[in-house]
């Protein structure tokens, strides 16, 4: 068994007010907390592991070459990998949310996007 205090874990910042942190990771499964800041939009971009979003507070757009979702409290998406997406908080407070990715990965994927 492996815990991870929300306290204690590895926390990244891509860009100001918009924060993550790693509650599971490894080669096959990591899971982020994350912290969308009001009117944030991340760039387009996409890895190769498969993502599922969920929302925990607030509301997100997720975006697609082809398709664009509004997701609320509760609702999630999956993202097959390399899929194009961005994701957006539309709202003037901030959005929570889990990222969980398969096969895991780590913070370095965002650590020279910007």
């Amino acid at each position: 068994m492996r815990v991870v205090h929300f306290k204690d874990a590895e926390t990244c910042e891509p860009q100001v007010g918009w924060l993550r942190k790693s509650m599971c990771n490894n080669s096959v499964l990591s899971i982020e907390y994350f912290v969308k800041p009001p009117k944030h939009s991340s760039p387009k971009h996409h890895h190769p592991n498969a993502q599922i979003l969920y929302v925990l507070k607030g509301q997100l757009i997720v975006e697609t070459d082809d398709e664009k979702v509004i997701l609320d409290v509760n609702d999630s998406v999956f993202l097959e990998g390399n899929e194009i997406h961005k994701v957006i908080n539309p709202n003037k407070s901030e959005a929570i949310g889990l990222d969980i990715f398969v096969p895991g990965r780590s913070f370095d994927f965002w650590k020279n996007k910007f």
